[in-house]
């Protein structure tokens, strides 16, 4: 089983990156804010059917433990969640092929974490690994910022910087969660979390982490009400003709303009679904196949499907950072 929930999740993760593209318009200004909606949504529907399904809320005081969890694990889910509305962000205006790998290399920032605050040693194979990984981030901004590439010359210096600075966001908060999860579903024994077995905390900690996501969506929704913002609207607001078509559309022809989003909600819960399997039964094997997978699936369906086409010179940095990627995650086998 652990072989169909590595491909699986990967799989999910993977295509879950081309609709996320797809769907993050340069022109819609809360694109990232409603794809971050349907995510929560769907995932706080999947979290529900775990609580129910693995008993979570069977006990005493199983409900109050619940949610007092859902605070005590805030911390790590607030970083997963910003994290990913950052890429969502980010990706409206770059590239998913260069991205992606980016955003992948937040393994390497969790043993420099790991070595600051609880003084691990990182080995020199490491060491260089991290440098090669580093090596091949700095070649991708530079060419990314130059030539016929360059961010600021399609959406002016001030929003490239934003843009280009988001998979870096999404690295460095995805790793200070990676990092935080230590403190609670390393084991059980000593773990943060309240009324868990070592069978239910990886169940319960990623059921805080999904209904955090959901109450994020219900608090997006409130602010679109508040702001008049249409959930189910993708025209530029600037385009009258379109704005005036998407008026006169019925409510599925409205809910068919966000398909894209839709399916990449579906597709991140899907592999999220089985990624705490994966995890429970390989972990090694697991952050090899996920880390590299995903990048490896998403950079070739840009190819394919988006028709990104990049310089030779991007592809060999981009090849770099995959390359320190699964090295990094082999050295931690």
């Amino acid at each position: 089983m652990l072989w169909f929930f590595l491909i699986f999740s990967t799989l999910a993760w993977g295509i879950a990156e081309i609709f996320y593209k797809k769907g993050n318009h340069p022109h819609e200004k809360y694109a990232h804010l409603k794809t971050t909606c349907f995510v929560g949504l769907f995932m706080g529907v999947y979290a529900l059917v775990i609580l129910l399904s693995q008993g979570l809320l069977t006990g005493e005081h199983a409900f109050r433990n619940f949610m007092l969890n859902i605070l005590r694990y805030l911390p790590v889910s607030a970083c997963y969640i910003i994290s990913m509305t950052c890429s969502y962000f980010g990706v409206r205006f770059v590239e998913e092929s260069i991205s992606d790998p980016i955003e992948n290399t937040s393994g390497a920032i969790v043993p420099i974490l790991c070595a600051i605050f609880l003084h691990e040693k990182i080995e020199w194979p490491a060491i260089i690994v991290i440098v090669i990984i580093v090596i091949g981030i700095l070649g991708v901004g530079f060419v990314e910022n130059t030539g016929n590439t360059d961010l600021k010359k399609r959406f002016g210096k001030k929003l490239a910087i934003w843009a280009f600075a988001m998979p870096f966001c999404y690295a460095l908060l995805d790793a200070c969660g990676t990092f935080l999860d230590i403190f609670y579903v390393d084991d059980f024994k000593s773990t943060l979390l309240l009324g868990v077995s070592e069978d239910t905390i990886e169940h319960m900690a990623n059921c805080c982490y999904e209904f955090t996501f959901f109450f994020i969506s219900i608090g997006i929704l409130i602010f679109f009400k508040i702001k008049g913002v249409k959930l189910f609207s993708t025209a530029d607001p600037a385009d009258e003709k379109a704005v005036a078509n998407e008026g006169s559309l019925l409510w599925y022809e409205k809910v068919y303009l966000q398909k894209d989003k839709i399916l990449a909600a579906i597709f991140e819960t899907m592999g999220q679904a089985t990624y705490i399997f994966a995890l429970s039964e390989g972990e090694g094997i697991a952050a090899v196949i996920l880390g590299a997978g995903t990048v490896i699936i998403s950079v070739i369906l840009s190819r394919i499907i988006l028709k990104e086409k990049l310089s030779w010179k991007q592809y060999i940095f981009i090849a770099i950072i995959l390359g320190g990627i699964i090295a990094l995650s082999l050295l931690g086998l």
